[in-house]
């Protein structure tokens, strides 16, 4: 069988050239800076009490929780419906997590800061009912779960000690076996959504709205970086 590689060629040409990453290069200040956060990095680095990592998880639990509620409200959508895939479930692993971290009444001790509270009151506003918005922040969070999280769950393993993933199951995804594959089909799905041109603006300025909620509850955990450093 002879390659076609007219077509190969076509395909790498759209690829750097649609939605998703027109979406990467809008959000990659905003990525690299929220990536350099000083509590992220003194997690990866091993430098936090495990108190500052199940700080971490409860902030998490309550924005996924948002995400993932709005999920099943979009899940009968015809286009937002295209990116609600149960393997990316975060919730079951999170509770999993708080519960083998804090016992059975961790409910009780998981208390949202208020950039969390900020976050969540925004994705109630703009995903419940907006399926462009759903998709922007559903995009920037578990993708970037699916990438740089890997490297997240590996240190705090290390750092904490913990058995299989138990505590650090967040970063687990079992019915994702090849990230990369994942996340190109997702970028297919993105630029093969059928949003007119300003709709595709109105969800990229989305995203970057994503990204600064998420660095708003990340700065909010530096401010107070001092009390979770191991000594």
């Amino acid at each position: 069988m002879v390659r076609d590689d007219r077509r190969d060629d076509h395909r790498e040409d759209h690829r750097r050239s649609g939605f998703a990453a027109r979406l990467r290069a809008a959000g990659r200040e905003r990525h690299d800076h929220a990536r350099g956060r000083g509590f992220v990095d003194a997690l990866v680095r091993g430098r936090l009490r495990l108190e500052g990592y199940v700080t971490l998880l409860a902030q998490h639990f309550h924005i996924y929780a948002a995400l993932e509620e709005a999920a099943e409200r979009m899940r009968a959508d015809p286009v937002a419906g295209r990116f609600v895939f149960d393997e990316l479930a975060r919730v079951p692993a999170l509770r999993a997590d708080l519960r083998f971290l804090l016992g059975d009444r961790w409910p009780e001790r998981i208390p949202a800061s208020r950039a969390t509270a900020d976050y969540c009151a925004h994705l109630r506003e703009v995903c419940f009912d907006w399926p462009g918005g759903f998709v922007a922040h559903h995009y920037i969070r578990y993708l970037g779960d699916l990438s740089g999280g890997q490297v997240v769950r590996a240190a705090v393993r290390r750092a904490y000690d913990l058995p299989d993933d138990l505590g650090a199951g967040f970063y687990a995804f079992p019915g994702v076996p090849n990230p990369q594959r994942f996340k190109d089909a997702y970028r297919e799905l993105l630029d093969t959504a059928p949003w007119d041109e300003a709709e595709r603006r109105r969800i990229t300025e989305e995203t970057l709205v994503a990204y600064d909620h998420n660095t708003r509850v990340l700065d909010e955990l530096g401010a107070d970086l001092e009390r979770y450093l191991a000594a």
